[in-house]
């Protein structure tokens, strides 16, 4: 490899959820809606799904809009990091 950056061949996801636990040190749990279609019924529904995310500035509060992207293995359950807290909780 040459001193120049090399593009990402499949750039890291990433999704924006409320954090709904931030009791542990430096993880928070973010819940990640997304609403899809019915695969038979084509009804829309809307589906949850609860990530564990590194938050090494201990930065984000529980119910906090916040930014999370793909990383890897940092534990047995978190593969994911907070990039930014979007919107801080009233």
């Amino acid at each position: 490899m040459t001193g120049e950056a090399v593009a990402r061949p499949n750039a890291r996801k990433v999704r924006e959820g409320l954090v709904v636990s931030a009791r542990m040190n430096k993880t928070v749990v973010v819940s990640v809606s997304d609403r899809v279609r019915h695969r038979r019924y084509g009804k829309t529904m809307q589906k949850t799904r609860k990530f564990y995310a590194h938050d090494e500035a201990n930065d984000a509060r529980e119910g906090d809009r916040v930014r999370i992207a793909e990383t890897r293995p940092l534990s047995r359950l978190k593969r994911w990091r907070v990039i930014e807290v979007v919107e801080r909780a009233r």
